[in-house]
């Protein structure tokens, strides 16, 4: 005759799949990032909107730009067409659902799209990373390889590299993405953030986060670091041309076409350290939100001002622009 199956092993069985489904019935996760500033909602959502306007006029009017400009039909300004974006996809990714918690002063977002926040976050941000890579590389090849730079920027070279940047990011995501899919949340669902990360999301998960932390690590030196090393060995060799350069006009000329993406470079890796890098304890919640609105909604703002400011065939192109503009509107 068959074992009578006993009382208690059934109960513990019972028992342990109800805390399983526990575990994962989290239906929202709440943000803590403004909970310090109950009464400044109305302020912060009009200063998010502002950051977000001129981010998307910007960029987009750089793109334009480069698009309509014959002079601007060459590799740098194609590498540079594709950070901004970068940059409009990277600020729209977090700043309308900033703008919308704001606004409602419910700071809420469902697990479903916070990991679609969290993908497309971290695939714009690996894909930047990349962009800026190779975009130091036009400037060593322009600098360095002058005979040689038409070939080695071919368009039958820049397309495919174009398409690999986003590729590496949307690749770098997909495995973050797909490990956090697994977490465990145990009914813990108040993120110290302003919008959906790994970091933050690990810090309130009740499973096991090992192989999350391990990715990040990995990432962090072979999607973060291993671009900016590359970054400084492409500098270090614009830096040994220049100093040959014996006129004191072709020196300032080289370094003028690198000083914009110098800043750039500075900012964004700048930023991204402190914001991942950080100590996890001394920060108050407000510093860390400032911190991450600085990364994450300011520097795609200031990347297209950056470069249209010390560019002089970009301020070229957008006084064309304006006075093309201006003399259709009178004849209108």
């Amino acid at each position: 005759m068959p074992e009578a199956q006993h009382p208690v092993s059934v109960q513990t069985s019972t028992v342990a799949s109800m805390d399983v489904r526990n575990m994962t019935q989290v239906t929202e996760f709440v943000f803590l990032g403004f909970s310090g500033i109950p009464q400044g909602h109305i302020y912060f959502f009009f200063l998010f909107l502002a950051i977000y306007l001129v981010t998307i006029t910007g960029n987009t009017t750089m793109v334009a730009l480069i698009q309509m400009d014959r002079r601007l039909h060459n590799p740098m300004y194609f590498f540079l067409s594709h950070l901004s974006c970068i940059d409009v996809c990277f600020s729209s990714v977090t700043i309308p659902k900033i703008l919308v918690n704001l606004w409602h002063q419910r700071h809420t977002i469902s697990p479903n799209q916070c990991m679609a926040q969290m993908f497309f976050l971290m695939a714009f941000a690996g894909s930047e990373c990349a962009l800026l890579a190779v975009m130091a590389f036009d400037r060593y090849a322009a600098i360095c390889q002058p005979l040689r730079y038409t070939h080695l920027m071919s368009s039958q070279v820049r397309v495919p590299i174009a398409v690999g940047v986003w590729i590496w990011g949307l690749l770098d995501s997909a495995i973050h993405t797909a490990l956090a899919t697994r977490l465990s949340f145990c009914e813990a669902n108040q993120i110290d953030h302003i919008f959906c990360d790994v970091p933050p999301l690990l810090k309130i998960a009740c499973s096991d986060t090992y192989a999350n932390e391990l990715s990040l690590h990995l990432a962090s030196i072979f999607m973060g670091f291993g671009p900016l090393l590359f970054i400084l060995l492409s500098y270090a060799y614009i830096l040994l041309a220049i100093l040959r350069i014996r006129s004191n006009t072709g020196r300032q000329k080289a370094l003028s076409t690198c000083t914009a993406h110098v800043i750039v470079v500075t900012m964004f890796y700048g930023l991204g350290s402190v914001n991942y890098n950080r100590p996890r304890v001394g920060y108050s919640l407000q510093i860390d939100t400032l911190i991450s609105s600085l990364y994450c909604c300011v520097t795609p703002m200031l990347n297209p001002l950056v470069y249209s400011l010390r560019n002089k065939e970009v301020k070229a192109a957008l006084r064309k622009f304006l006075v093309g503009l201006k003399k259709e509107y009178n004849l209108a």
